[in-house]
């Protein structure tokens, strides 16, 4: 441990995109696996954190274990074997997620461009199975590299083996606290003009017909998609938040003709096992909760769907806001909301 400095009653405030005050009783930086194994090993039994970007998560108390961050920022591409447009891309855990996305599409690799602007690092991006606007991180993941916490060995996790599901995954699951994500790859195509964009997300169909742009390229998408996200979503440097606080509820298709037939507007999205998604802003908004404080915390009064720290609140005032919301939504609509935002 005497290469890894250990920082006691350490503040995690700048380190979470809610920004709360919270004290870890020990904080540690790792930028590399033997660094990270050491830390594991002087934690002993004592409780650890592996912490990303802190962009899903909300600390309600403070910490009395051990935060560990990955700092490793390491990236490589390669060809596909089986395939002349495809590529694998490698990246740390430590790299920042959107930094990712950037790299991909100016060296010409399409497929990360519906995820562009999202908050967090790569590492934290297998664990909730990031997705928007049509797409979700699984449609691109070749693997995943993982150290076992325990054994300290290094395993390679398909996509298959992360069982991932909406905003899931066995990480958040089933082997919860079992791996630390080492890095990821992706399997990209090239973005020329055999490469099909993704397109089918609403907003991003009228934004391209507004711009008159009839043959998007990756980095069209990405445009597009950081000015739909800017317009609708609080900057987390500026306003503390995590984006989406809840899940889209799903339903069966009893209860959504129920709710239909009560609320003609409400937007319904079909699934692939014969369920139908809920939008959680529109109920949360219809609610009347856009705008409303709880003590110091904030549902955004733009995105209803966010929760925010506009400066004074403390984790317990916005998980407060959460339940009082989840309450809310249960009783006028029978429909339960859950928390998309890892709470601690």
């Amino acid at each position: 441990m005497e290469t890894l400095k250990v920082h006691h009653n350490y503040s995690l405030q700048s380190l979470t995109t809610f920004q709360v005050p919270v004290i870890a009783a020990q904080f540690m930086e790792v930028n590399n696996l033997a660094e990270l194994i050491s830390a594991i090993q002087y934690a002993g039994d004592q409780p650890i954190l592996i912490l990303g970007g802190g962009s899903n998560l909300l600390f309600t108390h403070d910490y009395s274990g051990i935060v560990i961050q990955l700092k490793s920022q390491g990236y490589s591409k390669e060809k596909f074997e089986t395939s002349s447009n495809l590529w694998k891309v490698t990246a740390d855990a430590g790299m920042n997620w959107d930094d990712l996305v950037e790299r991909t599409i100016s060296e010409g690799l399409g497929g990360l461009e519906n995820l562009s602007l999202i908050p967090g690092t790569v590492g934290a991006s297998p664990i909730q199975n990031i997705g928007a606007y049509g797409v979700e991180l699984k449609d691109t993941l070749l693997s995943v590299q993982v150290l076992n916490r325990k054994d300290f060995t290094i395993h390679s996790l398909s996509v298959e083996d992360c069982k991932f599901g909406y905003r899931d995954s066995i990480f958040k699951n089933s082997e919860k606290n079992k791996w630390v994500i080492l890095s990821v790859t992706f399997l990209l195509s090239q973005a020329d003009s055999s490469y099909s964009v993704n397109t089918g997300y609403g907003n991003i169909q009228s934004a391209l017909t507004n711009k008159n742009i009839l043959n998007p390229t990756s980095k069209d998408i990405r445009d597009i998609v950081c000015e739909i996200r800017r317009s609708k979503l609080p900057d987390p440097q500026l306003i503390g938040n995590a984006g989406s606080f809840f899940k889209n509820p799903e339903v069966s298709e009893e209860i959504k003709n129920e709710l239909i037939h009560q609320w003609p507007d409400l937007p319904v999205y079909p699934t692939a096992n014969n369920n139908y998604k809920l939008a959680a802003g529109w109920l949360i908004e219809k609610a009347g909760w856009k705008g409303k404080w709880h003590g110091n915390a904030r549902v955004h009064e733009l995105q209803a769907l966010v929760l925010t720290n506009p400066g004074k609140a403390t984790g317990k005032e916005i998980y407060a806001l959460a339940l009082s919301i989840q309450n809310d939504i249960r009783n006028k609509f029978g429909v339960k909301l859950e928390m998309e935002v890892n709470i601690l």
